[in-house]
């Protein structure tokens, strides 16, 4: 099969602004689609043990539910992927109040982050000598946009591979005044393509996690040996999800950050997820220090996927490659500071295969 990218037009913006789904597919079974709001992706079909393909990601069934409020379904999130404590921090000695949108915190950016907003797609054609095939997206967030100090210019490279199934996303940005930056995505990933995920299993190469408060804010690092946290072996997510453990009971589940044993340069392994019904395994590979590893716990059926099946707790889990939560506010924690004439770029790597 030849590799190609296709578009249709996905919905219109309430300004009339057409959002255009753009579908690459790499020849050899995987397709990924995704759209103008937020960066979206709406769908990711993966062939299974015979070759049958499956969307493994969940997904909405039009533009105005995505307009509408869900729990970052598929979206580009930032200025700031994760938890900010009480929405502030003080950078070269001036202090920035961010938007309080998930409890007494700032998550994800705000209240309109950047997986509400606008981009630019066009298809790159630069990458057929590598083997790619690929879209770019473009987006400019003001100074000031959600509390953020300074004009941020952003990149992300959505690109497939046409010998082997793989999905890279590439960041770029650039900022003209001091301001901080943590990007990432928000796929919901089921590999069976229904039901729930607690049957597959998980690998994360991590000796350490973050423990948090009642406000999912970190408390530092903890080992994660003798706990229910220790994924460095491949383990069923639900073996110990209702295990007795304050954590647990904390997050309702699975919503802590593993900071990686990793090299300080290149991507590297920070999950595996396989599913041995179907065969598909996921191996994700990146460039950043840590990874947040969620498990679905609040989807409460309130929201229907794109088949039409109500998203409950466990439909699926994210695997979001970034630096750790609220580390402005945590000067042991990697600095996710960005300044003038500085270029942050981090890339994560999907791999997809079978199983024996």
């Amino acid at each position: 099969m030849n590799s190609s990218i296709t578009t249709r037009e996905f919905g219109r913006m309430p300004d009339g602004r057409v959002v255009t789904e753009y579908t690459l597919d790499n020849g050899l079974g995987l397709r990924l689609g995704a759209i103008n709001h937020g960066g979206i992706v709406t769908a990711l079909r993966v062939p299974d043990r015979h070759g049958r393909s499956g969307n493994i990601v969940l997904g909405l069934p039009s533009l105005a539910d995505y307009l509408g409020p869900h729990p970052h379904l598929g979206t580009i999130v930032g200025r700031y992927a994760n938890r900010i404590a009480g929405g502030r921090f003080t950078l070269d000695g001036v202090a920035h109040q961010l938007p309080l949108n998930n409890g007494a915190n700032s998550l994800h950016g705000g209240h309109r982050g950047f997986g509400t907003r606008f981009w630019q797609i066009e298809p790159v054609t630069a990458d057929s000598a590598a083997g790619d095939i690929a879209i770019e997206l473009r987006y400019t967030s003001a100074d000031g946009e959600e509390g953020f100090p300074g004009e941020v210019q952003v990149t992300v490279r959505y690109a497939l591979s046409r010998t082997e199934n793989t999905w890279r996303i590439d960041y770029r940005a650039v900022t003209d005044r001091p301001t901080v930056l943590n990007l990432s995505h928000h796929d919901y990933f089921n590999l069976a393509g229904e039901g729930a995920v607690l049957d597959h299993r998980l690998t994360i190469p991590a000796s350490r996690y973050c423990p948090v408060d009642a406000g999912l804010i970190p408390l530092g690092l903890a080992t994660v040996a003798g706990t229910p946290f220790d994924f460095r072996a491949a383990t069923p997510i639900g073996e110990r999800i209702d295990a007795q453990h304050e954590q647990l009971r904390i997050a309702g589940g699975y919503d802590h950050n593993w900071v990686l044993d990793r090299e300080p340069a290149g991507l590297a392994l920070a999950a595996r997820l396989e599913h041995a019904p179907s065969g598909r395994v996921m191996e994700v590979h990146t460039t950043e220090p840590a990874v947040q590893f969620y498990s679905g716990n609040f989807l409460d059926g309130s929201l229907r996927g794109a088949d039409g099946e109500s998203l409950r707790r466990g439909a699926g889990l994210c695997l979001e490659t970034q630096h750790c939560p609220d580390s402005p506010n945590q000067p042991d924690f990697p600095s996710t500071v960005l300044r003038p004439g500085e270029v942050f770029s981090s890339s994560t790597l999907h791999r997809f295969g079978t199983l024996a």
